[in-house]
């Protein structure tokens, strides 16, 4: 599978959406506490490796973990600008 065809597949996987979207919740709820970049790369990464390894039959895992930190980080960025917009609109 081509690099771009494996970003596409992870970027539309709903589960991996689900995952990113429940981390930043929690991410910014914690966040006075734990703080936010170091839990927000740590869980990015966590998504990245356990959705392949959990997998039967994956395919080069490097690289499978590779784009999918990728993608992690570019659905995390997504997620965190509609949160931001939430927040401008809303006043909070």
């Amino acid at each position: 599978m081509a690099l771009t065809d494996l970003l596409a597949a992870q970027l539309t996987d709903v589960f991996r959406i689900g995952l990113i979207a429940a981390l930043l919740f929690t991410t910014l709820r914690n966040r006075a506490v734990t703080g936010l970049v170091l839990p927000l790369l740590a869980g990015i990464v966590f998504v990245a490796v356990i959705i392949p390894v959990t997998q039967p039959g994956a395919e080069d895992l490097p690289r499978v973990v590779g784009v999918g930190v990728v993608a992690n980080v570019i659905l995390a960025g997504i997620g965190f600008g509609i949160w931001q917009a939430y927040r401008r609109l809303t006043g909070k």
